[in-house]
């Protein structure tokens, strides 16, 4: 063999050498370190991925209702003097379960140190887990699912994981639609799940044409995450995706879940539960992480990054839809301003209660939202809401800790919604960990300090009622 043909082998098997020792070190930094990327290209057969998850369900589903059942009472115990807008029963009584040996007023007599220290903080008030932290993605409740099939022949069934909280915890479905334009119609739903079959016949007449063309496309389906035609989605058969309203039924909500898409890595990523868009016309602040500034931004983005987890390279993937901000845009965000709170008949203009309606717990309820119980720092104003965030620090009363696959750590500042209506939207909390208003009071009670007696937290909930 030549000289120079021997340096050349020489050469190519050294850069051989270098090449295979690099790609395994980056292969070890690969394995050891956390990724922003979501998997783009999916080797593992279709059939063999829903084979080995659905197999995986029945476990993963037990650890989690275990979880649940650990931290509350999901009894259905619902009040019998108490409905919501359209007539369902609101569910009444602390759900959040108590260590062993504690009261709620002995726990609110300790500083949040001594909480941690000794683990006594209830593991109601902790972050709560999505049903299956480690895979995420859009979960949609038994009801939303059996109407959209019924209607539309669309199926938002997941093959490797069902909804977990009971029905009797969440909003009404399907939920009253009120119109800031039409106040004289009341609910303009009337008891119908609004959907691409329906939404013509019902609002033809009532909406002008860009606010019913709004509507379409608030109906309209396109892909999602988890709800895609591509092998990487968690429907058995291809899906046309998921649209605006499946999550805000009818303009409010259903409970739906998600995790929330700029937080990385996945165990940090906090629960995120529908919020109502009642009253969207009013707020200001936008996003998981509040960082948008209308809805006409937060309309866009959903459609660009968040129905994929923030990811736009999966996004181009499984079929990102560009709306146009000039028309489209426009015509969904001017709907979703139209969308109202429902009646509150003891209210005045100023958000105060009139005395000649309310009751007098309602009376004593308020005073303590505006004193003592120093809710109106942050819920002020006729709709309750100072359109701000502001961090609890709840993360003062207990150590990090990973609870089925999430690590409970710091929520950062959260959005002051508006407390109208109130009753009509559990559970409580943007993860829903709250699930009764009962809960709520006690939640806030002991994170601010309040150290309200038990019939000043009776009263405050008579006055949270009538919002």
């Amino acid at each position: 063999m030549k000289p120079s043909r021997r340096r050349w082998l020489w050469t190519l098997a050294a850069a051989v050498s270098v090449f295979t020792g690099a790609s395994a070190i980056y292969a070890q930094q690969a394995q050891r370190a956390p990724t922003s990327y979501l998997p783009v290209d999916i080797t593992e057969p279709f059939a063999s991925i829903m084979a080995r998850m659905k197999a995986a369900k029945p476990a993963i589903e037990e650890a989690h209702r275990d979880l649940l059942e650990q931290r509350y009472d999901l009894s259905d115990r619902p009040n019998r003097g108490v409905t919501m807008s359209g007539g369902k029963a609101v569910q009444e009584g602390v759900r959040v379960k108590l260590p062993a040996g504690m009261t709620w007023d002995k726990l609110a007599a300790m500083t949040p140190d001594r909480i941690r220290a000794q683990s006594l903080f209830p593991r109601g008030f902790y972050p709560l887990p999505h049903p299956n932290q480690p895979e995420g993605g859009m979960v949609f409740p038994k009801p939303q699912i059996e109407e959209t099939l019924k209607q539309e022949q669309r199926d938002l069934t997941r093959f490797d994981l069902d909804f977990d909280l009971p029905d009797h915890l969440l909003a009404e479905f399907p939920a009253p639609m009120y119109l800031t334009t039409r106040p004289d119609l009341g609910d303009v739903a009337k008891g119908r799940l609004i959907t691409l079959a329906n939404y013509y016949e019902i609002f033809n007449g009532i909406l002008n044409p860009k606010q019913l063309e709004g509507l379409r496309l608030l109906l309209t389906p396109f892909p999602q995450q988890q709800f895609n035609e591509t092998e990487d989605r968690r429907s058995e058969r291809p899906s046309l995706g998921v649209a605006c309203l499946d999550c805000h039924q009818n303009g409010h909500t259903n409970g739906a879940t998600h995790l929330v898409g700029d937080i990385r890595p996945q165990e940090f990523r906090h629960r995120i539960q529908t919020t109502s868009l009642r009253g969207v016309n009013i707020q200001r602040l936008f996003g998981s992480q509040r960082a948008l500034k209308s809805v006409e931004d937060f309309t866009q983005f959903e459609q660009r990054a968040a129905y994929f987890d923030g990811d736009p390279v999966i996004a181009t993937k499984k079929g990102v839809n560009i709306l146009e901000r000039g028309s489209q845009v426009h015509d969904m965000a001017e709907f979703q301003d139209i969308l109202d709170f429902p009646p509150a008949p003891k209210l005045g203009l100023d958000g105060r209660l009139d005395p000649a309606k309310a009751t007098a717990a309602e009376l004593r309820g308020q005073k303590v939202f505006f004193g003592k119980g120093q809710c109106a720092i942050c819920h002020s104003g006729p709709y309750f809401t100072d359109n701000t965030m502001h961090n609890l620090q709840v993360e003062r009363f207990y150590n990090p800790v990973l609870i089925n696959g999430m690590m409970a750590s710091a929520d950062g500042p959260i959005k002051t919604f508006p407390l109208r209506g109130i009753k009509d939207k559990p559970p409580y909390l943007h993860d829903g960990r709250l699930l009764t208003l009962e809960d709520t009071v006690e939640f806030f009670n002991l994170v601010v300090g309040a150290r309200l007696t038990a019939q000043e937290k009776q009263d405050l909930v008579q006055f949270l009622y009538a919002l």
